[in-house]
């Protein structure tokens, strides 16, 4: 109980940092546009969390990984946007409309972000189990 408290506290304070590089990119230069970053990375796991369930079926998939088309869509749609998270600021950079250093933070603190989501998911992953369909009463 103990560990899973102190998870949770390191994992949002890692979070807070995350959130607050990339609105110190924001602040500090003076425009607004790198707190995209902090919405793509916010929504990346959505699609994996979404698809996730779709190919639980024993006989769906019979390849080696065992996943289904639906939970490989739901990657191949995660990694995009989070392709897109990383390479929004540096397009934006490129294109001289934030800042270098603003292009960094925002990178550094959307990793954190989406590193935070991911870190939070594989702590407290439950497995499940064969026998939860049977309920004892």
């Amino acid at each position: 109980m103990a560990a899973s408290i102190r998870t949770v506290v390191f994992l949002a304070m890692v979070l807070a940092v995350g959130f607050l590089m990339i609105i110190l990119s924001c602040v500090l230069y003076g425009n607004w546009l790198p707190l995209l970053v902090a919405l793509i990375f916010v929504l990346a796991p959505l699609p994996n969390a979404l698809f996730a369930h779709c190919g639980s079926d024993e006989f769906a998939g019979s390849y080696e990984g065992g996943a289904s088309g639906p939970v490989d869509l739901g990657r191949f749609i995660t990694a995009m946007v989070v392709t897109s998270g990383f390479a929004l600021p540096v397009v934006l950079a490129h294109a001289q409309v934030i800042h270098n250093a603003a292009c960094i933070m925002s990178i550094l603190g959307g990793g954190l972000v989406y590193g935070t989501i991911l870190a939070y998911s594989a702590a407290f992953r439950q497995e499940e189990s064969e026998f939860d369909d049977f309920a004892v009463y």
